[in-house]
Protein backbone atom coordinates (compact mmCIF):
# COMPACT_ATOMS: atom_id res chain seq x y z
CA UNK A 1 0.00 0.00 0.00
CA UNK A 2 1.03 3.61 -0.45
CA UNK A 3 1.73 4.10 3.25
CA UNK A 4 4.47 1.50 3.05
CA UNK A 5 5.87 2.50 -0.33
CA UNK A 6 7.80 5.27 -1.94
CA UNK A 7 5.53 6.67 -4.67
CA UNK A 8 7.21 8.45 -7.61
CA UNK A 9 6.42 12.14 -7.70
CA UNK A 10 5.45 11.99 -11.40
CA UNK A 11 2.76 9.44 -10.47
CA UNK A 12 1.34 11.89 -7.91
CA UNK A 13 1.42 14.65 -10.51
CA UNK A 14 -0.54 12.47 -12.92
CA UNK A 15 -3.18 11.88 -10.23
CA UNK A 16 -4.00 15.59 -10.41
CA UNK A 17 -4.52 15.18 -14.16
CA UNK A 18 -6.78 12.18 -13.62
CA UNK A 19 -8.97 13.92 -11.06
CA UNK A 20 -9.38 16.94 -13.35
CA UNK A 21 -10.53 14.63 -16.15
CA UNK A 22 -12.84 12.71 -13.81
CA UNK A 23 -14.43 15.94 -12.60
CA UNK A 24 -15.20 16.85 -16.20
CA UNK A 25 -16.59 13.39 -16.97
CA UNK A 26 -18.76 13.52 -13.86
CA UNK A 27 -20.01 16.97 -14.88
CA UNK A 28 -20.96 15.50 -18.27
CA UNK A 29 -22.95 12.73 -16.59
CA UNK A 30 -20.53 9.88 -17.37
CA UNK A 31 -20.90 7.10 -14.80
CA UNK A 32 -18.20 4.60 -15.73
CA UNK A 33 -14.89 4.82 -17.52
CA UNK A 34 -12.25 2.39 -18.78
CA UNK A 35 -8.50 2.85 -18.74
CA UNK A 36 -8.69 3.34 -22.53
CA UNK A 37 -11.22 6.12 -21.98
CA UNK A 38 -8.85 7.74 -19.50
CA UNK A 39 -6.05 7.55 -22.07
CA UNK A 40 -8.18 9.49 -24.53
CA UNK A 41 -9.15 12.25 -22.10
CA UNK A 42 -5.87 12.56 -20.17
CA UNK A 43 -3.17 11.78 -22.76
CA UNK A 44 -1.64 9.24 -20.36
CA UNK A 45 -1.49 5.67 -21.64
CA UNK A 46 -3.98 3.14 -20.28
CA UNK A 47 -1.13 0.97 -18.98
CA UNK A 48 0.47 3.92 -17.17
CA UNK A 49 -2.89 4.90 -15.70
CA UNK A 50 -3.37 1.43 -14.25
CA UNK A 51 0.17 1.36 -12.91
CA UNK A 52 -0.26 4.73 -11.19
CA UNK A 53 -3.42 3.54 -9.46
CA UNK A 54 -1.80 0.26 -8.44
CA UNK A 55 0.56 2.10 -6.07
CA UNK A 56 -2.46 2.76 -3.88
CA UNK A 57 -4.30 -0.57 -3.98
CA UNK A 58 -7.04 -2.08 -6.12
CA UNK A 59 -9.25 0.09 -8.30
CA UNK A 60 -12.03 -0.89 -10.68
CA UNK A 61 -13.02 -4.29 -11.98
CA UNK A 62 -11.49 -6.06 -14.95
CA UNK A 63 -13.85 -5.95 -17.91
CA UNK A 64 -16.10 -3.40 -16.21
CA UNK A 65 -13.89 -0.39 -15.59
CA UNK A 66 -14.17 2.31 -12.96
CA UNK A 67 -17.07 4.13 -11.42
CA UNK A 68 -16.30 7.79 -12.20
CA UNK A 69 -17.58 9.23 -8.94
CA UNK A 70 -15.95 6.56 -6.76
CA UNK A 71 -12.62 6.93 -8.54
CA UNK A 72 -12.73 10.70 -8.30
CA UNK A 73 -13.44 10.48 -4.56
CA UNK A 74 -10.66 7.97 -3.95
CA UNK A 75 -8.08 10.03 -5.82
CA UNK A 76 -9.23 13.13 -3.94
CA UNK A 77 -8.61 11.23 -0.71
CA UNK A 78 -5.16 10.11 -1.88
CA UNK A 79 -4.26 13.72 -2.69
CA UNK A 80 -5.82 14.77 0.62
CA UNK A 81 -8.10 17.28 -1.09
CA UNK A 82 -11.29 15.67 0.20
CA UNK A 83 -11.57 18.23 2.98
CA UNK A 84 -11.13 22.00 3.08
CA UNK A 85 -7.62 23.40 3.38
CA UNK A 86 -6.83 27.02 4.16
CA UNK A 87 -4.28 28.89 2.08
CA UNK A 88 -2.33 32.09 2.74
CA UNK A 89 -1.58 34.47 -0.14
CA UNK A 90 1.23 37.02 -0.04
CA UNK A 91 1.04 39.64 -2.75
CA UNK A 92 -2.07 41.71 -3.48
CA UNK A 93 -1.01 42.98 -6.90
CA UNK A 94 -2.35 41.94 -10.29
CA UNK A 95 -1.28 38.30 -9.95
CA UNK A 96 -2.57 38.01 -6.40
CA UNK A 97 -5.91 39.53 -7.40
CA UNK A 98 -6.18 37.08 -10.31
CA UNK A 99 -5.47 34.14 -7.99
CA UNK A 100 -8.20 35.27 -5.61
CA UNK A 101 -10.64 35.51 -8.51
CA UNK A 102 -9.79 32.02 -9.82
CA UNK A 103 -13.03 30.00 -9.78
CA UNK A 104 -11.44 26.56 -9.35
CA UNK A 105 -10.55 26.74 -5.66
CA UNK A 106 -13.83 25.29 -4.42
CA UNK A 107 -13.72 22.14 -6.57
CA UNK A 108 -10.39 21.20 -5.01
CA UNK A 109 -11.45 22.21 -1.49
CA UNK A 110 -8.86 24.98 -1.13
CA UNK A 111 -9.77 28.35 0.35
CA UNK A 112 -7.70 31.53 0.50
CA UNK A 113 -8.21 32.66 4.07
CA UNK A 114 -5.87 35.64 4.31
CA UNK A 115 -4.06 38.02 1.96
CA UNK A 116 -0.92 39.95 2.90
CA UNK A 117 1.12 42.75 1.37
CA UNK A 118 3.74 45.27 2.46
CA UNK A 119 2.48 48.13 0.26
CA UNK A 120 0.71 50.71 2.46
CA UNK A 121 -1.56 51.63 -0.46
CA UNK A 122 -2.89 48.06 -0.59
CA UNK A 123 -3.07 47.24 3.12
CA UNK A 124 -6.58 47.88 4.40
CA UNK A 125 -8.24 47.47 1.00
CA UNK A 126 -10.31 44.43 0.05
CA UNK A 127 -10.13 42.02 -2.87
CA UNK A 128 -13.39 40.13 -3.37
CA UNK A 129 -14.29 40.75 0.27
CA UNK A 130 -10.89 39.56 1.51
CA UNK A 131 -9.09 42.28 3.50
CA UNK A 132 -5.44 42.87 2.62
CA UNK A 133 -3.38 42.64 5.81
CA UNK A 134 0.07 43.92 6.64
CA UNK A 135 2.66 41.22 6.09
CA UNK A 136 4.14 41.91 9.53
CA UNK A 137 0.96 40.39 10.99
CA UNK A 138 1.34 37.10 9.10
CA UNK A 139 2.55 34.97 12.01
CA UNK A 140 -0.08 36.30 14.42
CA UNK A 141 -2.89 35.77 11.90
CA UNK A 142 -1.82 32.22 11.09
CA UNK A 143 -1.76 31.28 14.75
CA UNK A 144 -5.55 31.43 14.47
CA UNK A 145 -5.95 30.07 10.94
CA UNK A 146 -3.35 27.29 11.04
CA UNK A 147 -2.79 27.22 7.27
CA UNK A 148 0.02 25.00 5.99
CA UNK A 149 0.01 26.19 2.37
CA UNK A 150 1.27 29.56 1.14
CA UNK A 151 1.20 31.26 -2.26
CA UNK A 152 3.97 33.70 -3.17
CA UNK A 153 2.76 36.28 -5.70
CA UNK A 154 5.61 38.71 -5.10
CA UNK A 155 8.66 39.97 -7.07
CA UNK A 156 11.80 37.88 -7.04
CA UNK A 157 13.65 40.25 -4.72
CA UNK A 158 10.97 39.78 -2.04
CA UNK A 159 10.36 36.04 -2.47
CA UNK A 160 12.96 34.64 -0.06
CA UNK A 161 11.99 36.96 2.77
CA UNK A 162 8.31 36.16 2.23
CA UNK A 163 9.07 32.42 2.17
CA UNK A 164 10.98 32.73 5.45
CA UNK A 165 8.05 34.56 7.04
CA UNK A 166 5.56 31.93 5.86
CA UNK A 167 7.74 29.11 7.18
CA UNK A 168 8.08 30.81 10.57
CA UNK A 169 4.29 31.07 10.60
CA UNK A 170 3.96 27.29 10.24
CA UNK A 171 3.57 26.90 6.48
CA UNK A 172 5.19 23.74 5.09
CA UNK A 173 4.08 23.91 1.45
CA UNK A 174 4.80 26.81 -0.91
CA UNK A 175 3.70 27.67 -4.43
CA UNK A 176 6.28 30.10 -5.76
CA UNK A 177 5.40 32.29 -8.76
CA UNK A 178 8.61 34.32 -8.50
CA UNK A 179 11.53 33.51 -10.86
CA UNK A 180 13.80 32.59 -7.97
CA UNK A 181 14.85 29.27 -6.45
CA UNK A 182 13.96 29.43 -2.78
CA UNK A 183 16.20 28.15 0.00
CA UNK A 184 14.01 26.28 2.48
CA UNK A 185 14.40 23.63 5.23
CA UNK A 186 14.13 19.96 4.24
CA UNK A 187 10.65 19.64 5.73
CA UNK A 188 9.24 22.37 3.44
CA UNK A 189 7.97 21.51 -0.05
CA UNK A 190 8.20 24.11 -2.82
CA UNK A 191 6.46 23.94 -6.18
CA UNK A 192 7.74 26.41 -8.74
CA UNK A 193 5.38 28.04 -11.25
CA UNK A 194 7.26 29.96 -13.94
CA UNK A 195 5.10 31.21 -16.80
CA UNK A 196 7.99 32.75 -18.70
CA UNK A 197 9.94 29.48 -18.51
CA UNK A 198 6.96 27.65 -20.02
CA UNK A 199 6.76 30.25 -22.78
CA UNK A 200 10.45 29.77 -23.55
CA UNK A 201 9.94 26.01 -23.91
CA UNK A 202 6.82 26.57 -25.98
CA UNK A 203 8.76 28.91 -28.27
CA UNK A 204 11.29 26.17 -28.96
CA UNK A 205 8.62 23.54 -29.56
CA UNK A 206 6.61 25.57 -32.07
CA UNK A 207 9.72 26.46 -34.04
CA UNK A 208 11.33 23.01 -33.99
CA UNK A 209 9.93 20.05 -35.96
CA UNK A 210 9.94 16.53 -34.46
CA UNK A 211 13.24 15.80 -36.25
CA UNK A 212 15.00 18.39 -34.10
CA UNK A 213 16.11 20.86 -36.81
CA UNK A 214 15.01 24.48 -36.86
CA UNK A 215 11.76 24.86 -38.76
CA UNK A 216 11.70 27.11 -41.80
CA UNK A 217 8.97 29.76 -41.76
CA UNK A 218 5.94 28.86 -43.84
CA UNK A 219 4.31 30.89 -46.55
CA UNK A 220 2.55 33.02 -43.95
CA UNK A 221 5.80 33.70 -42.09
CA UNK A 222 4.92 31.26 -39.29
CA UNK A 223 6.69 28.06 -38.34
CA UNK A 224 4.75 24.81 -38.81
CA UNK A 225 3.39 23.22 -35.66
CA UNK A 226 4.87 19.89 -34.51
CA UNK A 227 2.61 16.89 -34.22
CA UNK A 228 1.07 16.14 -30.83
CA UNK A 229 2.88 14.02 -28.25
CA UNK A 230 2.37 10.31 -27.91
CA UNK A 231 0.58 9.08 -24.75
CA UNK A 232 2.87 9.06 -21.72
CA UNK A 233 4.12 5.66 -20.60
CA UNK A 234 6.99 4.51 -18.43
CA UNK A 235 9.14 1.51 -19.22
CA UNK A 236 8.26 -1.75 -17.56
CA UNK A 237 4.57 -0.96 -17.12
CA UNK A 238 2.60 -4.08 -16.28
CA UNK A 239 -1.02 -4.70 -17.17
CA UNK A 240 -2.36 -5.45 -13.70
CA UNK A 241 -4.91 -3.23 -12.04
CA UNK A 242 -3.24 -3.48 -8.63
CA UNK A 243 0.04 -4.39 -7.04
CA UNK A 244 2.89 -3.15 -4.97
CA UNK A 245 6.10 -1.58 -6.20
CA UNK A 246 9.43 -1.11 -4.58
CA UNK A 247 10.63 2.48 -4.21
CA UNK A 248 13.85 4.28 -3.44
CA UNK A 249 14.45 6.82 -0.71
CA UNK A 250 15.08 10.43 -1.60
CA UNK A 251 13.78 13.99 -1.62
CA UNK A 252 10.96 15.35 -3.75
CA UNK A 253 11.93 16.63 -7.18
CA UNK A 254 9.57 17.49 -10.00
CA UNK A 255 11.03 15.41 -12.83
CA UNK A 256 10.74 11.81 -14.00
CA UNK A 257 13.38 9.41 -12.77
CA UNK A 258 14.50 11.59 -9.86
CA UNK A 259 14.09 10.88 -6.13
CA UNK A 260 10.76 9.71 -4.84
CA UNK A 261 8.17 11.05 -2.43
CA UNK A 262 7.25 9.40 0.84
CA UNK A 263 3.49 9.13 1.32
CA UNK A 264 2.41 9.65 4.91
Amino acid sequence: MANDLQVPLPALERLSTYIRCLMQLEHEGVRSVSSQDMERVSGVSAAQFRKDLSYFGEFGKRGIGYNVRDLRERIAHLLQIDQEQDVLLVGAGNLGSALIAYPGWRAYRFRIRAVFDRDPSKVGTTIRRLPVRLIDDLEIVNEEIGARIGLLAVPAWEAQDVADRLIRAGVTGLINFAPLRLQVPENVVVREVCFICELAVLSHLIHTPPGGEQAEPGANGQAPMPSGPEPVVEEGVEEEFAGQHDGENGRQEASEGEPLVQQG
